[in-house]
């Protein structure tokens, strides 16, 4: 029986650094979120378990924890099978007010639009990607605190433009498990119910986990349209150790430390199966790019640096298009 592991000296992770989801072809992907939802392309570079193969990253300005969205464009896979251990939405936070501007917008590019409803206390207008992810637009009801630079070569107004992440959705086959370890071996406080719907996250911080009980369905498969993973924040390489030796006494099986190169990563599934991340805060993007050009050429780690002619070679195209 694994061991008990209670809270020490830190109260957990700090909310989400970023979500990274599976796309289709990177172009359209690039031109709804880049173009259409006016977030900044902070780094275009590959994926580092697969180099043919994108990983783009969209935030704010400059990149912060907290605010980037970022996705595997693997045209070749299926849609994903819907089920239970999967994170199927993701939630960006828009300012107060901003709602009925974004319904504008997105009908204008004929984005599929879901009606504005409540959650929680806050305004939310779902829609859906050019590749079949539901993303919801949150007005929040108590602001988070984060950092937020806006981007001034977007074509979306500094006070209209997305803030950075609210939360995902996840469905899981018994929701008790997944509660016990977020909140006993992350930190995650328990911040309501509604609708069959367990909100958890931290106050004063970004990021919303919600969770839906799917007991009657079937286990879920990724595929493009849905969630890869999600990466919660540390502080820093000490409080990721603190964070993973909890996960492993927990009984789960964390990756050792990765070297993502703008940030560490440790990797493992939660008790329903959905993966989960911890992520540095730093050192950030603009370690190996001026921060005036992020997202403007393809950026390697430099591991990868011997490979980039056939990298460069097997990836197709990009081009940032300007949009109204």
């Amino acid at each position: 029986m694994a061991a008990q592991y209670y809270l020490t000296h830190m109260d957990g992770v700090n909310g989400l650094h970023h979500i990274t989801a599976i796309a289709g072809p990177a172009q359209e992907n690039l031109d709804f979120y880049a173009g259409v939802l006016g977030m900044r392309l902070v780094k275009k570079s590959v994926n580092q378990d697969d180099p043919g193969t994108y990983h783009l990253f969209y935030a704010d300005a400059e990149g912060h924890p907290g605010s980037d969205l970022t996705f595997f464009p693997w045209a070749e896979m299926a849609p994903p099978r819907i089920g239970y251990g999967l994170a199927l939405e993701a939630a960006l936070e828009v300012p107060a007010g901003s709602l009925d501007f974004w319904g504008s917008r997105l009908q204008k590019y004929g984005v599929p639009l879901g009606a504005v409803e409540q959650r929680f206390g806050d305004r939310v207008l779902p829609l859906v990607d050019p590749h079949g992810l539901k993303v919801a637009l949150v007005e929040p009801r108590v602001t988070p605190q984060r950092a937020f630079t806006p981007w001034d070569g977007g074509s979306v107004p500094h006070e209209r433009q997305v803030r950075g992440l609210y939360g995902a959705q996840v469905w899981e086959h018994e929701a008790e498990m997944t509660e016990t370890f977020v909140t006993d071996v992350l930190g995650f406080e328990r911040l309501g119910e509604e609708n069959g719907v367990i909100r958890y996250g931290f106050e004063g911080s970004a990021g919303v986990l919600d969770v839906r009980e799917t007991p009657e369905g079937r286990r879920g498969a990724w595929g493009v349209g849905c969630i890869h993973h999600l990466a919660w924040r540390v502080d820093d390489e000490e409080h990721q150790h603190e964070m993973r030796s909890r996960v492993e006494a927990s009984g789960h099986h964390p990756t050792p430390v990765i070297d993502r190169f703008w940030f560490k990563s440790v990797y493992f599934k939660e008790p329903g199966g959905v993966l989960f991340e911890l992520a540095t805060d730093g050192p950030g993007f603009a370690v190996d790019e001026d921060a005036a050009h992020l997202g403007e050429t393809l950026v390697l780690p430099p591991w990868l640096e011997p490979a980039r002619p056939r990298i460069e070679e097997v990836l197709p195209p990009l081009k940032l298009h300007q949009v109204a």
